[in-house]
């Protein structure tokens, strides 16, 4: 048989080409072209934006925790820094002195963001581990004092600012437009997930999982631990820089938030909620990230509190992320056993559902009647007007947090039952399969 005919039914393997992967990438590379097409309206543009680099910070950083089990809080300091130098880069163009357009910016934070990771992370690495993630504490909140010791090149408190639109236009682009800035972005997101996957395939990228699971077998077949923990983290580094020059550009300023640990410790959270044992989390961590922090605080003053608790909830119930919610029922559909689960997952959908709103009810009434009572107890709350000081208002609330509750906690035993049935079945299943 020609092996360009031979194909096999459970991974989509057209041989010598892999079917599969290249659908995957095809359907991404479309969904970022047709996305602000979709996305049109008030300020989606810019949000996309925004999703976009941190999607690249993002992965950049799951290198390292997911791939490398390197518990990092100081990430933000080669991003930040890529940053800084990809913004004086741009303010250099623009009067002349340095010959790069925009659209290799991102390429200059690339470069310095690694330049850094060779710096910092020939210290960081000799350790692992918790010595590994106090270093890295301390190298932020280093980088971060120096932020504003050095104001010549940081720029102070107010940081360095910048003029996207310089010089002649390259095919009618500017870079004025939002539009064409998320299109350079979503350039620079695509080659930089098809690196950073391509990664995880050389032998590196094998090594540093060995190195996550067994360092001391890896030491034991002849490998330095410290050497590919390095290297690993300053290719993390190059595409963290890549992400803060997308930044610059993206808001034409740098200030000294970009080498905070609050930076760190967002992208820290945004990737454990999207899941680090996957390489597609971090996108997924992105998108709620970015909707968490910066669509839901345009709406409640309570966005931090809902962040908390979200991110509490998938530690305790979900570690794997909501990567790992979507592939185990992915994988009860490929088996045909999602039927068994659907009805029962539907259930407990709703009454989680019910008792969200409801708690959402309490959230914002109790934050309205604190910080902002001195404009009246009146509140509009999912689009009806609600007395916050009054009874019903309360009781509806509670109301709904009981039923939720009480429903859950009566459909917990049937699902949990329904769906230990559908993975036995399932791994029978595969052990004929394998037999």
């Amino acid at each position: 048989m020609s092996n360009t005919t031979s194909v096999t039914t459970t991974s989509m393997r057209f041989a010598p080409i892999n079917l599969g992967r290249w659908l995957v990438w095809s359907l991404f590379a479309i969904l970022l072209v047709v996305a602000p097409l979709i996305f049109n309206k008030g300020a989606s543009l810019s949000i996309l934006c925004q999703m976009g680099t941190v999607m690249i910070f993002g992965l950049s950083y799951n290198m390292l925790l997911g791939q490398g089990g390197m518990l990092s809080f100081g990430h933000a300091v080669y991003s930040g820094l890529g940053a800084y130098f990809a913004i004086h880069a741009m303010n250099l163009a623009s009067g002349g002195t340095l010959p790069i357009p925009v659209s290799l910016i991102p390429l200059v934070g690339g470069i310095f963001g690694m330049l850094f990771g060779v710096l910092f992370g020939y210290v960081t690495t000799k350790k692992s581990g918790t010595t590994f993630s106090m270093i890295t504490l301390g190298i932020v909140e280093l980088v971060f004092a120096c932020s504003l010791m050095f104001p010549d090149f940081f720029g102070g408190e107010g940081g360095i600012s910048t003029n996207r639109v310089m010089g002649e236009k390259v095919f009618g682009i500017s870079y004025g437009p939002q539009i064409q800035v998320y299109y350079l972005i979503a350039f620079w997101l695509f080659i930089s997930t098809v690196g950073m996957f391509a990664f995880t395939q050389t032998p590196l990228g094998r090594i540093i999982n060995a190195v996550r699971d067994n360092p001391e077998r890896v030491e034991f077949i002849g490998y330095n631990t410290q050497w590919v923990r390095y290297l690993t983290l300053i290719l993390s580094a190059f595409f963290a820089g890549i992400s803060g020059g997308l930044s610059a550009i993206n808001f034409e300023i740098v200030t000294a938030e970009n080498v905070s640990a609050v930076r760190s410790g967002a992208i820290l959270l945004f990737t454990f909620i999207g899941g680090v044992g996957f390489f597609f989390g971090p996108l997924i961590g992105a998108v709620v990230g970015v909707f968490l922090t910066v669509l839901l605080s345009d709406f409640t003053k309570a966005w931090q509190l809902y962040l908390g608790v979200f991110f509490i909830v998938i530690v305790m119930y979900a570690p794997g992320g909501i990567a790992s919610i979507l592939m185990m029922n992915l994988r009860l559909m490929v088996y045909k056993r999602f039927g068994m689960v659907a009805p029962r997952l539907l259930l407990m959908v709703a009454a989680t559902l019910l008792a969200c709103i409801g708690g959402v009810m309490i959230i914002e009434m109790l934050y309205h009647l604190t910080l902002e009572s001195a404009n009246g107890t009146v509140m509009r709350l999912f689009g009806t007007e609600v007395d916050a000081a009054g009874v019903t208002g309360w009781l509806i609330a509670l109301a709904l947090v009981a039923v939720g509750a009480l429903m859950f906690w009566r459909g917990r035993p049937a699902f949990r039952q329904a769906w230990d049935q559908a993975n036995l079945e399932i791994e029978e299943l595969i052990r004929k399969e394998h037999a």
